[in-house]
Parts: structure tokens; sequence; C-alpha cells
């Protein structure tokens, strides 16, 4: 009894094992260190630690101090302990403590190596390891050693459970045969274990170099994006001095034509107060000889210079109009001109041609199917008669006029608010009549669609297998991207920000056409 408590007081009690580097909080409790840190651990970022014994709260991690005197008789006990087990189950025939090798169940003894040797070899004497209690190994009916086992309740019996217990007439074995049976079966499933196990390691090393690849190649993809970044703010920076420079050039050149105009304004206005004041002055004459006389004035034609008055100040207000306007024009087409380059080279650069001649067949249209005469739009209608073709569908669908077979494209798509369509791509093979013939219905096309009802959900569809798509449309307009090579077909959704709907991965094996169904309402190519 005293053994045990002195185990319990030298006992963790996170791992309730005896202290291995025991650590003391300022609570008083111990703890070993490894155990504590732990446990520690897992309370970083909630704001508080708490003992696990005392459950004392502190504000900060405790330090952790060393208890070198419970770390000394912590080993000390481990050392008792361990001899203690050395020793372990002595010898029943023995005076002194002499450790037993093994036990005889029928005799119910402990045997050391000298005993065994004189022990009887009979076959009812099953001797095993030692062990500190034979009572678990008995029949709590019957007082005797379990030695069989019953497969039809599935527990050990004694032999009296067999011929005169409760499991008379049951079937039975000998718990060495069944104990052998289930030790098989067990290595069989260890096997199967171990495999699965290597097999799951391979899978978590697999996912660790992609998780690995990824961050690499998102690192990657950072800088590059970075870099695109940077020469696009240095080309938009040239680019805004350029149209600058073009406002200021303008400015100049206009302050320099009204800078030139009020000089000459200014020149006739001091022209106009000379002859102002020379007729003031004539004005201001008594003698009518003198007035007479006077020829100066008629230079300023005093009967018409009310009318040459007005004259000039018209001729110089629409010159003033011409000179102080600013050609936007010219500074809106530098501008256009400047990012339209920009934009161009970066597409080019992304190695992504954006379709801009992608049009409908009208000759693949259905009866159901009115097409724009620009081939852009498909609407639903009832009254159209197209001439019979054998590339015709029979219910509302269209194809594009152009195919795809290699390189990496994407193309804008407007769809109506409301009303069911889909979009996507097929083979030129795909059939024209029946059920088969819808796109995403048949294993030579794919599709993104939404239905008529209320909650406005995507689906995609390939091979008749649908897929409906988490979220809400929130955009009429769709982009589809088309890698040939790789075998790639994604959606998007241009909202802000731009949502991935779903991307298909196949091996094509036939050009593509870009493909829709409409149904009540309408779709128009954009790009």
């Amino acid at each position: 009894m005293a053994f045990a408590a002195l185990r319990d007081e030298l006992s963790c009690s996170i791992c309730l094992n005896i202290y291995t580097d025991p650590v003391t909080l300022s609570c008083g409790h111990n703890f070993c260190w490894a155990c504590i840190d732990r446990v520690l651990h897992t309370q970083d970022g909630g704001g508080v630690y708490v003992c696990p014994d005392c459950r004392t709260e502190f504000p900060e991690r405790p330090a952790l101090h060393k208890t070198l005197a419970l770390r000394n008789i912590a080993q000390s006990f481990h050392c008792k302990e361990d001899e203690g087990e050395a020793v372990g189950i002595l010898c029943t025939y023995c005076d002194s403590s002499v450790p037993a090798v093994k036990i005889c169940l029928q005799c119910e003894a402990s045997l050391c190596d000298k005993h065994l040797t004189k022990h009887s070899k009979s076959g009812d004497h099953i001797l095993m390891e030692p062990t500190a209690s034979l009572e678990n190994r008995k029949c709590s009916t019957h007082k005797k050693m379990l030695e069989y086992y019953c497969t039809e309740d599935s527990t050990c019996i004694c032999v009296t459970c067999c011929l005169a217990g409760k499991h008379k007439g049951h079937q039975v074995e000998p718990i060495d045969e069944v104990s052998e049976k289930k030790r098989m079966k067990l290595v069989n499933i260890l096997e199967k274990l171990t495999s699965k196990r290597k097999e799951t390691e391979k899978q978590v090393q697999n996912l660790k170099g992609q998780k690995r690849k990824v961050k690499e190649k998102a690192a990657g993809e950072s800088e590059r994006v970075t870099s695109i970044f940077k020469y696009i703010r240095r080309l938009l920076e040239d680019l805004e001095k350029s149209v600058l420079g073009e406002i200021s050039r303008q400015m100049d050149q206009v302050v320099a034509s009204v800078s030139e105009l009020i000089q000459k304004l200014e020149s006739q206005k001091e022209e106009l107060s000379k002859g102002i004041s020379h007729i003031e002055e004539l004005c201001l004459l008594t003698d009518p000889l003198t007035l007479l006389q006077e020829r100066e004035s008629e230079k300023y034609d005093l009967c018409g210079a009310e009318e040459r008055g007005n004259e000039d100040q018209r001729q110089a207000s629409k010159l003033f109009e011409y000179v102080t306007d600013l050609d936007k024009v010219l500074t809106s087409m530098t501008l256009h001109t400047g990012l339209a380059d920009i934009a161009a080279h970066f597409k080019k650069g992304l190695h992504i041609v954006e379709v801009s001649d992608l049009l409908l067949d009208i000759n693949t249209a259905a009866n159901y199917v009115h097409i724009s005469t620009n081939l852009k739009t498909a609407s639903y209608s009832s009254n159209q008669k197209y001439p019979e073709s054998l590339k015709r569908f029979e219910d509302c669908q269209v194809l594009s006029t152009r195919t795809f077979s290699s390189g990496r494209h994407y193309w804008e798509v407007e769809v109506s608010k409301f009303g069911q369509w889909m979009i996507g791509v097929c083979y030129p093979s795909i059939g024209r009549t029946g059920d088969q013939s819808y796109i995403g219905s048949n294993e030579k096309s794919w599709c993104l669609s939404r239905s008529k009802s209320k909650k406005q959900h995507y689906s995609v569809m390939h091979h008749g297998k649908g897929i409906q798509l988490p979220g809400k449309a929130s955009s009429q307009r769709l982009v589809i991207y088309l890698d040939y090579e790789v075998g790639r077909l994604s959606f998007y959704e241009l909202c802000e920000p731009v949502r991935h709907l779903h991307t298909f991965t196949a091996a094509f094996t036939e050009p593509l056409h870009a493909a829709f169904y409409i149904w009540d309402e309408w779709v128009t190519i954009r790009s």
C-alpha cells in the first residue's frame, strides 16, 4: 500500500507515469517537462494559461521551474521499481528468491530453470510465461483452468462447462487452436494494415510533394505577376507622361495664340484710345473754322466707325473661340491607343487568344433558334423555317462556324437573366436528333447550364452525368476557356471578383465547336 501511494505521489497527472524531468508551476503542482510544455503549447493564442490540476489561470505563459530533489526521488523510485520487475514472479518450490521462468497451468505453480527440467512433460501440463495472477485464467463458476473456446457464445470455458455446464452441446475448440487461428487472422490483418499504411504514407508523401510544388509554383507565379504589374506601371507612367505632354503642348500652343491675340487687341485698344482722346479734344473746340479744317479725324471715318468696331469684335471673338479650344479628341486617341497597345502586348504574352471571329453557324441552328444578322446572338423562336440540312439540330441548339483543334483560347458569352440555357463545346460528330443530341448528354460534349428554377443554380454535365455547383448565379457574363492540348475546359463567371465555376479534364480526340442550347430566352457571343 505504501509503495502504491508513493508511486501515486510521484506520478504526473497528465501522462500518469513516474515523473521525467519534473518541473513546478507557481501554483505548486508538478508535471513532466514535456507533458506540461505540450499542454501550454495547445493554450497558446487563447489569451490565458491554465494549470491542468487546480485550474489556476495565468495571464502569461508560466515559467517552468526544475525541481532537482523531486527528480532524484523519481529516478530512485524508477530504479527500485525496475529491480522489482526484474525479480518478477518467484519459483514456488525454491526457498530463496529465485525468479520463475515458466508457470504450469495444470499445477498452478511457478517454476525456475532447475524445477522446470524436473517438471512433468505431459500434455496436460501447459506451460506459459510467468504472470502475477492465474485467477483470470480460471472459470469463474467451476474454478478450473480455461482450456476451451465456445464458438457459439464466443467465450473461453473450462472442461466442466463443456461437459455439464451451460455450454454443453455447443461447438467448442481448444484454446490453443482458436488462438492460433486468431493469430493467423491477425497476421493477415496486420499485413493488410501494414500495406495500407505504406500506401497511405506514399500518398502522404505524394501530397506533401504536390503541396511543395504548388507553393513553389505559386511563388513563381506571384513573382511573374508582380514583374508584369511593375512593367505595366512603368508603361502606364510613360503613357501618362506622353498624354500629359500632349496636353501641355496644346496648352502652350493655345496660350501663345491667345497671347498674340491679346497683343493685337491691346494695340487696337491703344489706337482707339488715341482716337477717342483726339476726338474729345475736337469736341471741345469752340471755333467752327478750326473744327472744319481738322483732317486727322477723317481717318476714323466717323460714319462707319461703330460698324467697323462691331465687326472687329466679331472677328476677335471667333479667333478667341478657335485658339482657346483644346483638342480633347487627340488626347483621348493618344490615351486609347496607348492603353490598347499595352493590353495587346500583355494578351500576347499570356499566350491566351481571345476568339474574335466566333460566329454562329445558321446551318446547324434548329428551327426553334433565331440567329441574328451579325451571327452573334441566338434566341428562342418557334417561327423559323430553315432549309433541311444534315448538320441541323432537331431541338433548340446551334454550333459555332469555327472549330478548335489546338492552342489556348477563350470567348465571352452573355446570357439572358431568365430562361434555360446550356453553353459548352462538342465534337462535330455529335448526334443531331434524339435525347442523346443535347450537349452534355453524351460523351462527345461538355456543358455548363442554368435551369429556369428560381434558385438560379449552375450545373455542369458530360456523358449524361450532371453536377450541381454551389452558389447562385450572380452575373450574366461568362467566359469559356479551352486548352486543347492539356485537355482543359473551364467556365468562369465575370463577377467581382471573377469566380471559377468548374473545370473539365479530358483527352480531346476531335476538333471542338462552341455549342449553345436556348429555351425561352437568348445567348450572345461577346468576343
